[in-house]
């Protein structure tokens, strides 16, 4: 009887090697078999593990900003040439700048601002490419610039579309910023930038918020000049109000009646502190001191 199962057995194991013979995968085990009949290991042993080597990506550094020439050396060789660039809001600004500018000799204060324009439709308008048109038929030494009224909506960029405020959007839009800043200082210009005043409706500045935040954070990265106009354009309660108090404490209308755009004595408002920072950079205080002493 065990005589018989012997046989049994060893017909079958010599079955069995036959069999992996004839396949392929049977005589690759053959030739390296990892079951070992009677071992007590039943399992073969799982392929290390592949070490993938990473790359850490590195952070984006912001490029070194060109040397821009200071406005009191503009000033002292002849002229120092504004230009205001924007939107509506900027058109308006354009006026108050130039009224504070015009009786400083050796200041020449343009308008390079376009109603119904912004950073978020460049297929409407290419803001960039306009600046770099503009620029070649009047160079200007500094830049007053203020966008943002018509931009709290969707940008399209490369066949996507990026929704108002999305990480996308925000992404394409401090693109545009950095490089119309980069623009300006290839071509020696000097850049400041205004945000955009308190607004009525309370989604809509919110809206506007996120604009002006976005801004600052890309101006300070860029050492840009950066004029914060909301506090100058709020109540003492930090609310959006159309009548504020001026500077000979009476109160004034400042605002339009669609709580967005400014009266013209709003915009002589916000042009204070942008043509004070002018003044400053370009040494126009001390000249008007030394001419009148």
């Amino acid at each position: 009887m065990r005589a018989s199962i012997n046989a049994l057995t060893a017909a079958l194991i010599v079955g069995v090697i036959v069999g992996l013979a004839l396949t392929p995968d049977g005589r690759g085990w053959l030739r390296n078999p990892t079951l070992m009949l009677g071992s007590a290991n039943a399992s073969a042993s799982p392929p290390a593990p592949q070490v993938v080597a990473t790359v850490a990506r590195p952070e984006p550094v912001t490029p070194a900003a060109p040397r821009i020439t200071p406005l009191s050396q503009r000033v002292a060789g002849g002229e120092l040439v504004v230009g205001v660039i924007g939107d509506s809001m900027a058109d308006g600004l354009w006026t108050g700048v130039y009224r504070d500018l015009r009786d400083v000799d050796g200041v020449r204060v343009v308008r390079m601002a376009e109603v119904s324009t912004g950073l978020s439709r460049y297929d409407y308008v290419n803001v960039h490419e306009k600046t770099a048109r503009q620029l070649r038929e009047q160079p200007i030494d500094a830049a007053v610039i203020m966008f943002g009224t018509n931009d709290a909506q969707a940008i399209e960029h490369d066949g996507v579309i990026h929704q108002f405020g999305t990480p996308g959007w925000r992404e394409v839009y401090a693109r545009r910023v950095d490089d119309l800043v980069a623009l300006l200082r290839e071509n020696d210009v000097a850049v400041y930038w205004v945000g955009l005043p308190r607004m009525k409706r309370e989604s809509f500045d919110g809206r506007m918020s996120l604009i002006n935040d976005l801004v600052a954070e890309r101006m300070a990265a860029l050492d840009v000049a950066y004029i914060d106009t909301v506090a100058l354009t709020s109540s003492e309660s930090g609310a959006y109000d159309a009548y504020l108090t001026a500077a000979d404490g009476r109160r004034r209308l400042m605002r339009a009646h669609d709580g967005i755009h400014m009266s013209m004595a709003g915009y002589l408002r916000l042009t204070e502190p942008v043509t004070e920072r002018l003044r400053a950079d370009a040494g126009l205080d001390r000249m008007t001191d030394g001419a009148g002493g």
